[in-house]
């Protein structure tokens, strides 16, 4: 790679990079403040002791965090509120579980800062003339889609489960009040920002100062404990270097004879298809950004990608971080994951939510 195409790779990797460091930074603080303690209570409260009015309320919770927050985010700090949930009220933690990480994938359609592979998309849809208003038109629907059938899928298999009631509310835990309100209305604030075309890399930066310096003011010793992804953002650098370096050696061209071209219905699932296979074989964001060259010649093919790639990564345990990250979130709680139960599970979904997603993507 030449000293142009290193800069210009820097350019656009950046401020995906900022975005990432501080909205992690973001939502570790919301947590330590109690927003997710406090919302997934307040849905307990909602649910009316019946179990699957709570499950669809957390499942909304689920897609409101993923959409606004990133999918990592539902993962992480999601996952631990929804087993402790269950946990409270003597329901079967898996449903909760399956839900999280399901979701974290299959509803990070909706938004550019959703997923980091969106993020990397924007760029494209930049160029291809439909920006960030664009894009969320045209993944609406599908991503709608994908959020119905993921939830659908979870309802048949776990429906015994579902339909259990209980008897109490979780009980309330304390928090600093001033903290848990400043948290509150930051966290509630980003959602519109993002939504309406901010820059993402900008509204996570002013959150993450603005709560680093009220956890700092209220309580010194938990600021030392929020831990910054560092690791995870130097992985994403190198990642998206390693395939830039493979596609200026013809990587592209060898894709595209697989994936073929056009903008057909045909076109569209074999572009979704491709980018599901490969999220599965090695990771979403390899694939999104190998396939990405073939799929940016036009809106659709890029957005049915994403739908590949987002919404595909469902059999193994490797596909996508979320799933490592919620693989772990389980196992400090104590509860057993069977992989391959996961994986015949989640392909069932997959072959179910892309397929789906990318036929309403093509009849928009």
């Amino acid at each position: 790679m030449s000293g142009v195409d290193l800069g210009a790779l820097a350019t656009r990797l950046a401020p995906i990079v900022v975005f990432l460091l501080t909205i992690t930074v973001t939502a570790e603080i919301a947590q330590h403040a109690g927003v997710f303690d406090v919302l997934g209570h307040r849905v307990a409260r909602w649910g009316r002791h019946r179990v699957w009015l709570l499950w669809l309320l957390f499942a909304g919770l689920a897609v409101t965090c993923t959409t606004f927050l990133s999918i990592d985010t539902t993962a992480v700090l999601l996952t631990p509120v929804g087993l402790a949930i269950a946990a409270q009220i003597g329901a079967t933690p898996y449903p909760f579980a399956l839900t999280t990480l399901w979701i974290a994938n299959t509803g990070s359609l909706f938004l550019p800062v959703s997923n980091l592979t969106n993020l990397l998309a924007l760029h494209r849809a930049d160029e291809l003339g439909v920006g960030h208003a664009g894009f969320v038109r045209l993944a609406l629907a599908p991503g709608a889609v994908s959020v119905v059938v993921t939830l659908a899928v979870i309802g048949v298999l776990h429906r015994r489960d579902l339909r259990r009631s209980y008897a109490v509310d979780p009980p309330p835990e304390p928090h600093d009040p001033v903290l848990l309100r400043v948290a509150m209305v930051v966290t509630l604030a980003v959602g519109p920002l993002f939504a309406v075309g901010l820059s993402p890399a900008w509204v996570a930066s002013a959150a993450a100062a603005l709560l680093v310096a009220t956890l700092a003011w209220r309580d010194r010793r938990t600021l030392r404990r929020v831990s910054v992804p560092w690791l995870m953002a130097v992985g994403f650098v190198v990642v998206a270097g390693l395939v830039a370096w493979a596609d200026a050696r013809g990587l592209g061209g060898w894709l595209r004879s697989l994936i073929g071209e056009g903008r057909s219905t045909r076109s569209l699932l074999a572009v979704a298809a491709g980018g599901a296979v490969g999220a599965n074989a090695v990771n979403n964001l390899p694939a999104y950004l190998a396939l990405e060259p073939v799929a940016a010649t036009a809106p659709t093919r890029l957005i049915a990608l994403l739908i590949g790639v987002n919404t595909g990564p469902l059999v193994t345990p490797w596909a996508s971080l979320a799933t490592l990250l919620w693989l772990q979130r389980c196992r400090s709680a104590g509860v057993p994951v069977r992989l391959g139960r996961l994986a015949l599970a989640g392909l069932l979904c997959a072959a179910l939510v892309v397929p789906l997603a990318t036929l309403t993507l093509a009849a928009g």
